[in-house]
């Protein structure tokens, strides 16, 4: 029985949240926003951490960030993979969808700088090379601390 009290009187436990991304057109959020996960052609690796991240083990809802289907209701979007030739125009497209205030982040190596796919005949190229990315987050694949903690970055919780 001690145990569940300490617990009760403990609550919930997290470090600070890290500092937000440099001063400049980067979006306030207040607190909270909703995130659209788009696989621009990866190889899933970034998505299964992006999954772990928001499993209850490493619980990003708890932060603030809610995973939403529709660009439409999205605030941050969150990018893997380098960006192929016929995933160019839809990133385009779901990044225009958005409302303002919106923030792009670049999940893995592969976003940021094609990875392993670098000169491929049928990748764009990078997700900065299509649409102006906010943060970024390295990682082949990132772990899902450091996934949380870019989105920590943005809600500022």
């Amino acid at each position: 029985m001690n145990l569940l009290r300490k617990i009760r009187s403990t609550g919930r436990v997290a470090e600070p949240a890290p500092p937000r991304p440099p001063a400049g057109d980067f979006p306030d959020f207040a607190g909270s926003v909703q995130v659209r996960c788009v696989d621009a052609g990866s190889c899933n690796g970034c998505e299964i951490e992006i999954a772990a991240a928001f499993g209850p083990v490493y619980d990003a809802e708890r932060y603030g960030a809610r995973l939403v289907a529709s660009p439409r209701h999205a605030d941050v979007a969150l990018v893997t993979g380098p960006v192929t030739r016929n995933m160019a125009v839809p990133l385009r497209r779901t990044v225009e969808a958005m409302p303002e205030p919106r923030a792009v982040i670049a999940i893995g190596d592969c976003a940021i700088g094609c990875g392993e796919f670098s000169g491929g005949y049928g990748v764009e190229g990078a997700v900065a090379d299509v649409v102006d990315v906010d943060l970024a987050v390295p990682g082949c694949p990132p772990r899902p601390e450091e996934i949380v903690a870019a989105l920590r970055s943005v809600t500022g919780r």
